[in-house]
């Protein structure tokens, strides 16, 4: 009875200094699960001074978990995928190995290479390491065997069974915990170069699923599968348009929107040139005479996102109406305005006037002094 009291109090020991950890490493939703084994055992004790510290912890790091999602400040790390080419220098656990890293808090692409290209010249010696910065896939035949390689690439991770980026109502701290599936994307066109117009814009999607879940004991965890998928420019447009409705709709309707996040994404959505952004989309692939040319289920979508993204530009202009000071009237002026072109342009490839569009009825709004109504504009 006492190795079974001692054991007890042992485990329980180790439990409360586990909650200090994860409060100091501001992971302050695996407190609940932690504390689910502790209270039990403090019942039993009827130790009810333990149990009010446990509620009380328990308080506060769900008003913790409440602040930081609504901040967005929160840095729980960074994932990138490290890959070295080399025989001469690197090991068989190491040469055409690809690794996932993770990083602390806003770790750069640059920092990383850096770091590496120390840690390895160091071992190698100098002028012996040569980082590869382009995600592109790795010509071996080409590269000097006298020379360590190294290609060091930022993935976004993605949850078991998903290729893509967050599910709904994921946030930032289930993107940085139990995952070992990850992606990364790298743009590229027919005739080899990266970049081209947007009916030849391609991407690549590269799929990776490392050995063991992070976080994990160690900082680095090996690749054991890799699955690379295609998008053609149209599904490129379809995935860019649905990326942009989803940012916006997260700021949006955010419990505390961030004025300045809101600013930054509304004006990069409708302050845009008639050769780039969603104007670029709409004139490759919904204009009537070339969308013929692909899918119509594409199309349809496209044109579906298209609705949407007109939508949430038009609440993301209602909630920066409430939010700005009176110096910033001009600049609402000027984005309200930017919205109605685009609005204009867009209504003939959709096929519908900007009041059919909308979903919450009449679109009301002050440009220049002057009163707009959705029916008129």
């Amino acid at each position: 009875m006492t190795d079974v009291h001692y054991n007890e109090q042992s485990f329980l020991e180790q439990l409360m200094v586990c909650t200090e950890y994860v409060d100091k490493a501001e992971r302050y939703e695996l407190l609940g699960p932690l504390y689910r084994l502790i209270i039990p055992i403090y019942e039993r004790k009827k130790d009810y001074q333990a149990l009010l510290a446990c509620y009380q912890h328990l308080t506060k790091a769900y008003a913790k978990v409440i602040e930081v999602t609504n901040s967005g400040k929160r840095l729980l790390g960074r994932f990138y995928r490290v890959a070295f080419f080399g025989k001469a220098h690197f090991g068989e656990d190491e040469e055409g190995v690809e690794f996932i890293y993770k990083e602390p808090k806003l770790t750069s692409l640059s920092e990383i290479s850096e770091k590496l290209q120390m840690y390895y010249e160091q071992k190698f010696g100098a002028g012996s390491v040569k980082m590869i910065m382009d995600s592109a896939p790795v010509n071996r035949d080409e590269l000097d065997s006298k020379l360590a390689y190294i290609q060091v690439t930022w993935v976004r991770s993605a949850p078991e069974g998903r290729a893509a980026a967050s599910a709904s109502g994921e946030g930032a701290f289930e993107r940085a915990h139990n995952v070992r599936r990850f992606v990364f994307e790298t743009p590229f066109t027919r005739d080899g170069a990266p970049r081209g117009p947007v009916h030849h814009q391609r991407l690549r999607l590269t799929h990776l699923t490392a050995e063991y879940w992070f976080p994990y004991v160690k900082r680095r965890i090996p690749v054991i599968e890799t699955q690379v998928e295609e998008k053609s420019p149209i599904e490129v447009a379809v995935a860019e348009m649905e990326s942009q409705v989803t940012e916006l709709s997260e700021i949006v309707n955010a419990k505390a929107p961030d004025l300045k996040k809101l600013q930054l994404r509304l004006q990069g959505s409708v302050c845009v040139q008639v050769n780039a952004g969603p104007l670029a989309y709409a004139n490759a692939f919904l204009d009537p005479t070339l969308a013929q040319m692909y899918p119509d289920e594409l199309v349809d979508k496209l044109k579906s996102t298209f609705k949407e993204f007109l939508t949430v530009c038009h609440s993301a202009l209602q909630l920066n109406a409430k939010l700005i000071s009176s110096d910033q009237v001009s600049y609402h002026e000027a984005l309200e305005a930017n919205y109605y072109k685009l609005s204009e342009a867009l209504a003939g490839v959709l096929g519908q006037p900007l009041q059919h569009i909308l979903l919450n009825g009449t679109l009301t709004a002050t440009v220049s002094g002057v009163e707009l109504d959705s029916s008129n504009a």
